[in-house]
């Protein structure tokens, strides 16, 4: 039988970048975690092994966040492996980087799969993990928006959509999941991270325009993550920007 006694975390995307800080801070904070991921099993593995030698249970659970079945199943597996659920983390997330002005590149194909992973797959997951954390009395979730949902920038006009869409659906669910549980979104700027290795020119660009003059780590935007998380008690429906200021 899974044990009760333990505050459980499950942060989708969570082998790498902004989901790797994630689970490794919650572990920090006592929380048993479940690492889901969809292609990075060796990271994910390697994420696992680091959470546990902070003295908590991990595992990992491969899984498409845009397929429901999928999405289900890997619910399914956080309750008979842990029997609760407290902090969900919607941090999957897919991009390709196409012009914003070249409209004709950004296939039907790739429309479809920004979409699936970024906004349906949040929606899907959220809503399996709504009955296990109720059960057990209620707690928080954080979807990782990005700024480009606030300016309509960003790496394409499908990633920005899918964004802004995103932090529509906190504010919905937000009201329709309170009080029981809170929801907010953290909408980080350019972070140094793999997604953004072959394109330093965006990082340096944006850091010209940042008033901290520098661009987020994964370990920043996790801060903030955590907090909303973990602390804000009196905090729902809000997205919150993490870009060093560079959008104000």
């Amino acid at each position: 039988m899974p044990s009760r006694s333990s505050k459980t975390a499950l942060v989708t995307g969570g082998g790498t970048g902004v989901g790797r800080s994630s689970v490794l801070q919650l572990a920090t904070r006592g929380y048993d975690v479940a690492i889901n991921y969809s292609r990075s099993q060796a990271e994910a593995e390697a994420t696992a092994a680091a959470a546990r030698e902070r003295g908590v249970r991990a595992i990992t659970i491969a899984c498409d966040v845009s397929d429901d079945a999928q999405v289900r199943a890997m619910l399914e597996q956080c309750q008979r492996e842990f029997g609760r659920l407290d902090v969900l983390v919607n941090n999957a997330a897919v991009t390709y980087f196409i012009p914003h002005a070249d409209m004709e590149a950004l296939t039907e194909d790739k429309w479809d799969r920004i979409l699936a992973v970024n906004l349906k797959g949040p929606f899907f997951v959220c809503r399996a993990a709504v009955p296990l954390m109720r059960s057990g009395g209620g707690g928080a979730i954080v979807n990782v928006a990005s700024v480009a949902g606030l300016a309509g920038s960003g790496s394409s006009i499908a990633y920005a959509a899918s964004k802004g869409g995103l932090i529509t659906l906190t504010r919905s669910l937000a009201r329709s999941l309170a009080p029981s549980i809170r929801v907010n979104a953290v909408c980080p700027g350019v972070i140094l991270s793999r997604w953004l290795d072959e394109h330093r020119e965006m990082i340096d660009a944006a850091i010209k325009i940042t008033p901290l003059g520098k661009a987020s780590t994964t370990d920043d935007v996790a801060d903030a993550i955590t907090f909303l998380a973990c602390d804000a008690g009196m905090i729902t429906g809000q997205a919150i920007v993490v870009d060093g200021g560079r959008t104000v």
